[in-house]
């Protein structure tokens, strides 16, 4: 029985009509999407596109989605009740990390969102092109990673921006507690930190304090919300020591120069921490590839030897 060249055709290029099958399903998803949109909301859409086109972000992935989710995503998430829990989770993760002049809570609920698509498209283009063997079980999986990816940077983010502050902490309280004891008052300190030290995380917040401060903001609601920002057990005491003494009355200076000092022993016993944690590690390898090679060079000549002389009998 002859075979239909058009199934011939198809049972060969099987793969690429598949993934184009997929492609032209989400295609349509979105289209849907953007049909069901109100007049009124494409129109909000399009002035908070032009609100975030001066906005920058370090993600060049963000930089690239971003007119995207921000078109047609952000107006059905924004202000809906029900995404309450994650827009407050993540408001704080995004503060924590630094990025709030980079992108907002809804923005990044709608970033997840967008990348729960965008994933399995991308990977079903990989595996059509030939550019990698994406395996059919890993379709499911990835709209799954393209909604956890967004997590994973910006705890990274908050991590590193973490060890910047913990590295910093103790200078910086170092050159507060010699300005003060030089007799400059404590916001005096702290502007003369942020005009001499380097640039970073810890000297950012600072700043921040100070322009909460002059725009009528208390010592203690400034230091207070820095502590929020930052979200560091190490800084938490910190302020929280400096608001008990602005209350007290007690010296600024003493207090200073005796958290510098608690600072410096927690730092030292964090660094033994982490040289014993890197010992034990270092036991696996030790047993596991070290000794055996040693006893490898050790007995194995003689073992050689001894079954090279029981052949020879």
């Amino acid at each position: 029985m002859a075979h239909n060249p058009v199934l011939l055709l198809l049972r060969e290029y099987r793969e690429y009509v598949l993934y184009t099958g997929y492609g032209l399903l989400f295609s349509a998803v979105f289209m849907f999407f953007h049909m069901i949109l109100s007049e009124q909301e494409n129109m909000n859409a399009q002035e908070n596109l032009r609100e975030l086109d001066g906005k920058k972000s370090s993600n060049q992935f963000i930089r690239m989605t971003r007119p995207f989710f921000a078109n047609y995503i952000l107006p059905a998430v924004r202000g809906k009740k029900k995404l309450e829990k994650w827009r407050v989770k993540y408001r704080r993760k995004i503060i924590s990390a630094g990025l709030v002049k980079e992108i907002n809570a809804e923005e990044f609920i709608s970033f997840k969102i967008l990348l729960i698509f965008l994933f399995p498209i991308i990977g079903g283009f990989l595996k059509a092109g030939d550019f990698a063997d994406v395996p059919p079980w890993a379709f499911p999986v990835l709209p799954v990673v393209g909604f956890m990816y967004p997590d994973f940077w910006v705890d990274g983010l908050i991590k590193e921006r973490h060890k910047k502050v913990i590295k910093s902490l103790p200078f910086v309280v170092d050159l507060l507690s010699l300005s003060v004891e030089a007799g400059l008052d404590f916001i005096g300190a702290i502007g003369k930190v942020v005009e001499k030290a380097e640039s970073s995380p810890l000297i950012d917040e600072l700043e921040q304090v100070l322009k909460e401060i002059k725009v009528g903001s208390s010592r203690t609601a400034a230091l207070k919300e820095m502590a929020l920002r930052i979200n560091m057990q190490e800084v938490n005491s910190f302020v929280a020591v400096l608001v008990s003494a602005d209350q007290m009355g007690a010296p600024i200076g003493k207090v200073l120069r005796q958290q510098s000092d608690q600072i410096r022993t927690l730092r030292f016993v964090r660094a033994e921490e982490a040289g014993a944690k890197a010992a034990q590690k270092l036991m696996i390898p030790t047993f596991v590839l070290i000794l055996p090679a040693i006893f490898l060079v050790m007995l194995g000549p003689y073992a050689l030897q001894a079954y090279l002389s029981g052949g020879a009998e």
